[in-house]
């Protein structure tokens, strides 16, 4: 499945990089056509590739796939005036309201430079930032990784996201995007734009994790959302919503009966005590 990624004139603009839009028709610069997600649904992602954290340990994709927690990852790069601050913001907002905490037993989040050059102290920095923007303390499960050019782009053409460097402003083009990984790393769902809804990550990471991570509750309101490829979100779904409300309904007439049969029993048993206490 091929998709034109929604932000790639945003990612333009705000490169500089010279777009203009005609009735109908998108012209780009060049280096511009590379910039789309071709969703790769099902794939399984190399466990070997391997980065360095911000810490200067070398880690591979692997090591944050435990067999048990789903990954939330994304491509962006640190020193991105633009586009990735718009977009890390919008996911660190979207954490902060959540009531999981990345690192606990629901699931990790993976952010890997896109661009070579960057190295461990910015991501520290990077990292460093958005950790005190979530104020959920420094122990938290999201790693900010760097690597080289090679590891970077097998990493992105099997997640099927295109991305270019423009030279002359001396900037990334990609798209804005979250992809969630299975705890085997097979490649559950993409999810797009600049910010998140707090909805779309815990249905992204409950499909990712096939229900292992959520209550009852959380999947039974999943099952009134169906994800929506047009928008790359999560929207409610007619038939189960329909379906959610039958289920209320049922469950409302059986906590109305209920209450009714124990009313009655109790009048029942009032009367027999009348008529026990009653001369004979």
């Amino acid at each position: 499945m091929r998709r034109l990624a929604p932000l790639t004139i945003t990612a333009a603009l705000a490169l500089g990089v010279g777009a203009e839009v005609r009735a109908g028709d998108e012209a780009l610069a060049p280096a511009m056509h590379s910039i789309d997600v071709e969703e790769h649904l099902g794939a399984v992602v190399d466990k070997d590739l391997t980065f360095v954290d911000q810490t200067g340990k070398s880690v591979r994709i692997g090591d944050f796939l435990d067999g048990k927690r789903p990954v939330l990852l994304t491509l962006n790069y640190y020193r991105c005036p633009v586009l990735c601050n718009v977009q890390l913001n919008g996911l660190t907002d979207a954490l902060h309201a959540f009531d999981w905490v990345p690192g606990d037993e629901h699931f990790r989040v993976v952010t890997v430079s896109i661009d070579p050059r960057e190295g461990t102290e910015i991501a520290s920095a990077k990292r460093d930032s958005h950790l005190k923007a979530l104020d959920r303390g420094d122990d938290i499960g999201w790693d900010f990784l760097t690597g080289d050019a090679l590891n970077i782009k097998l990493l992105a053409a099997q997640l099927g996201i295109g991305y270019a460097y423009d030279a002359e402003q001396d900037q990334y083009a990609h798209p804005a995007v979250v992809v969630f990984l299975a705890p085997d790393g097979k490649i559950a769902r993409y999810v797009y734009g600049l910010t998140y809804e707090t909805k779309d990550l815990r249905f992204g990471l409950i499909e990712a994790s096939e229900g292992r991570v959520g209550s009852t509750v959380d999947r039974i309101i999943l099952s009134c959302f169906h994800y929506d490829a047009t928008i790359g979100r999560y929207g409610p779904f007619a038939f189960g919503l329909m379906r959610l409300g039958g289920v209320l309904t049922i469950a409302l007439l059986g906590i109305a009966l209920l209450v009714f049969f124990r009313r009655e029993k109790r009048r029942q048993g009032a009367r027999r005590a009348v008529h026990a206490e009653a001369p004979t």
